[in-house]
């Protein structure tokens, strides 16, 4: 909200995305946990946006420092994602 989005918990069927921001008319879509410590919360987390359809990003924040990326979804650090360094 800091940064001018309108953000929103979002429900998809049977699961939920953390945070849905909405700016200008575009959509940005926010996973948030601790550490991606097993594969159990790396699918959990990543899995969250399996049925949505759209293009719009999709973000995993977490404290891991090792990027994470996968399938068009984007990994960040919470700390480089709040002091936004790329």
């Amino acid at each position: 909200m800091y940064r001018g989005y309108d953000v929103k918990v979002g429900n998809l069927d049977n699961s939920e995305i953390d945070f849905v921001a909405l700016k200008d008319g575009k959509k940005e879509y926010y996973q948030v946990c601790y550490y991606l410590a097993d594969d159990s919360v790396i699918k959990r987390e990543f899995g969250a946006f399996d049925n949505i359809g759209d293009n719009y990003p999709k973000y995993v924040i977490s404290m891991d420092k090792f990027d994470m990326s996968q399938n068009g979804i984007i990994h960040r650090n919470i700390i480089d994602w709040l002091l936004d360094i790329k």
